[in-house]
Parts: C-alpha cells; structure tokens; sequence
C-alpha cells in the first residue's frame, strides 16, 4: 500500500532506470543492473524508492552502499546519464545539450577509466557536449579538445588544445 505521490514517483524512476540500466550495462561490462526496491525496509523508510543493484556475477541483489568507490561512481554516472535521457524523451522538445562531469574519475581502475571514456566520447559525444572536470592526468591527456586552467602562486593561466 503506497500513495498516489509516491506511485507516480516509482513510474518515472522505473523509467529512469530502464535508461541508467542500458548505461550500466555497458560500463560495467554487463555486470551490474539497477533494481528498485519494493518493500518497507526495517528502517522504517518508504517502499518503492530504494535503489539496489543486481550483480550478475554472484547473482545476489546488493545495497548501493556495497560498491567499491570506482563501481559508485559508474553508478552515479548510469544514473545521471539515464536521467538525462528520460527528461529528454518525456518533454518533447526538450535537449539537454551540455552534460558537465565533475571528478569521480580518479577513483577509477584503468578498465573502468576506459569503458567510461569511451562511452562519454562516441555515444553522449554525438548527441550533446560532455566537459568533464578533472585534476586525473591520464584523464587529461586521452581528451584531444580540452581547457586547461592551472594555478600557480595565485595566478590562473588557461590554455586550449584542440
């Protein structure tokens, strides 16, 4: 038994997820799915709006707290990216035409570092402008256009490579 409120709120996250989970997949090399909980937890929280995640590997249902800070981050990222996708699809003329990262990368492994990359490069890349902000030098030098803005005794210097 839930309310009106929160029942319209489970429609539009399941539809949220059914994006981030496309996005996960991919990231996580098939190994991670999004799956909304349900059930009342002991805590006393409402139902419907808790967020787990299915690892495909052990097959077991996990709380989002269990991954790794690098397996978060990918997570947030399906999750933002799905959200965008959903407000696009669902208000018509709508486009989101500028996504801005910030950080988060440099808790990455070299694989996961990669896998995002490439996805912000060739699929969000065609449909919109990625900037992402941060200090990971491998980030930096595997993103041909980019600003740099360097700080050094209190005086910022930019430079563009393109």
């Amino acid at each position: 038994k839930i309310d009106l409120q929160r029942f319209v709120l489970q429609q539009y996250f399941q539809k949220i997820l059914g994006n981030a989970n496309v996005i996960l997949q991919t990231l996580s090399q098939d190994r991670y799915l999004f799956q909304m909980t349900t059930t009342q937890a002991k805590s006393g929280t409402k139902a419907g709006l808790v967020l787990d995640v299915v690892d495909k590997i052990s097959g077991e249902r996990r709380r989002t707290q269990t991954l790794s800070g690098g397996e978060s981050f990918v997570a947030s990222l399906s999750l933002a990216l799905g959200l965008a996708e959903t407000i696009q699809a669902e208000n018509g003329g709508v486009r989101i035409e500028a996504l801005f990262i910030d950080e988060g990368f440099g808790s990455l492994d070299t694989d996961y570092l990669a896998r995002a990359l490439d996805y912000l490069q060739t699929k969000e890349g065609d449909s919109r402008m990625v900037g992402i902000i941060s200090h990971v030098r491998e980030l930096q030098e595997s993103i041909p256009d980019r600003l740099e803005i360097n700080n050094r005794n209190g005086k910022s210097t930019v430079s563009y490579h393109l």
